[in-house]
């Protein structure tokens, strides 16, 4: 894929993010062929838009699979935000976590990153494409189908596995263990992969619960063990 066919596809994606008009799909000559394309793609979109990103984003895609994007300062909430769904294409949510990098990431370096926080998280992701990405390429260049994320208080990330939940009140579900250092250890990698991060940066991991679609009127909560929880109300509004 050349650069004219990058930099293509990329305004048109820029354009549905800032316009929010839906994207019919790519034509082929469009279509990002690997993830490393979709990457770029996803850099020139930042680069129309006129924003830097705060940190990595890894969330599932449309196959399940991790497709690592930007993390933008704007889509971030607090906890106790309302959310209106008409704002969010194929809204899907999961329980997530903000790790907050005590130290640069640097490329060709690996191990675990150190920490400053963490947050417990509600990821609620979206698409700018119309009936949605096809595959995890077009994911990845549709910034890897960030949305919007919740964060809840900062806390310290405790040193064995976290019971995480994601359910809409009042249900509250038993929750599953999750080795969380394993998964932000994935974020840093993918986050090496794309040319690393400055401390302070953050690094998201999404995609601890089940994704699931949320309905006008609900109120959904992630709770991440000792590390607490983040809620959202959901409206139709757009």
């Amino acid at each position: 894929m050349d650069h004219e066919a990058i930099a293509r596809a990329a305004a048109y994606l820029a354009e549905a993010f800032e316009k929010g008009n839906p994207l019919a799909p790519l034509p082929d000559w469009l279509r990002p062929e690997d993830p490393g394309t979709g990457a770029e793609i996803a850099g020139a979109v930042l680069e129309a838009l006129g924003v830097a990103p705060c940190g990595l984003r890894l969330a599932p895609g449309p196959l399940g699979e991790p497709v690592a994007g930007p993390m933008l300062e704007a889509r971030l909430l607090r906890s106790g935000t309302p959310i209106a769904l008409g704002t969010l294409r194929h809204g899907r949510l999961s329980a997530a976590a903000i790790g907050v990098l005590a130290e640069a990431l640097e490329p060709g370096t690996a191990g675990a990153p150190v920490l400053a926080a963490v947050h417990a998280a509600l990821d609620v992701s979206a698409s700018r494409f119309r009936d949605g990405p096809v595959d995890g390429n077009a994911c990845a260049a549709d910034l890897a189908g960030l949305g919007l994320v919740v964060a809840g208080p900062a806390a310290v990330l405790p040193d064995g596995p976290v019971t995480v939940a994601c359910a809409a009140e009042p249900r509250r579900p038993r929750g599953a263990p999750t080795n969380l250092r394993d998964a932000f250890a994935s974020a840093a990698a993918a986050a090496r992969a794309l040319g690393g991060l400055p401390a302070g940066a953050l690094l998201v991991v999404a995609g601890l619960s089940p994704t699931a679609a949320p309905q006008a009127g609900e109120t959904w909560t992630a709770r991440l063990g000792e590390i607490g929880r983040a809620q959202a109300p959901f409206s139709g509004g757009g």
